[in-house]
């Protein structure tokens, strides 16, 4: 088997650079999630519940799947966002025993201020992540 040829230095710096504009905009969302008094796995559950369509809206289970949680760990953070105001539970009218997840008008002014904020952000660092996405598309 032929011995593979080393990367250029150029492809390490290239994937550091990435590394460093997505914890960046990471960090970004979790100072802004705690500027509304919410934690960034909060923040990221309004979001997707938001996020879900309206004809196939998100139970607990499907907020696990998608925050990469443990069920038990989703139910507590549902749990917290409904003792906070952010979100409400109903029952599904096919299957009385689950619940669908909605966000409460508390929750939905909230999330569209962290929105606002987030696309502002995301369009000042786009330059970035563009320049990026563009020298690893390049062949080093």
């Amino acid at each position: 088997m032929p011995k593979a040829r080393p990367l250029p230095l150029k492809a390490y710096q290239t994937l550091a650079n990435f590394r460093y504009a997505v914890r960046h905009y990471l960090r970004f969302s979790e100072v802004a999630a705690k500027g509304e008094g919410l934690t960034p796995r909060q923040y990221q559950a309004i979001l997707a519940i938001k996020a879900a369509s309206e004809e196939a809206p998100l139970g607990v289970g499907d907020l696990a799947r998608l925050l990469f949680l443990h069920p038990h760990s989703a139910v507590g953070l549902v749990n917290r966002l409904e003792t906070a105001g952010l979100v409400s539970r109903r029952p599904r009218t096919d299957d009385r025993r689950r619940v669908l997840l909605e966000l409460t008008p508390h929750g939905a002014r909230t999330l569209e201020k962290l929105v606002i904020t987030h696309r502002g952000e995301l369009r000042r660092i786009s330059p970035i992540f563009r320049k990026v996405i563009e020298e690893i598309g390049s062949r080093p």
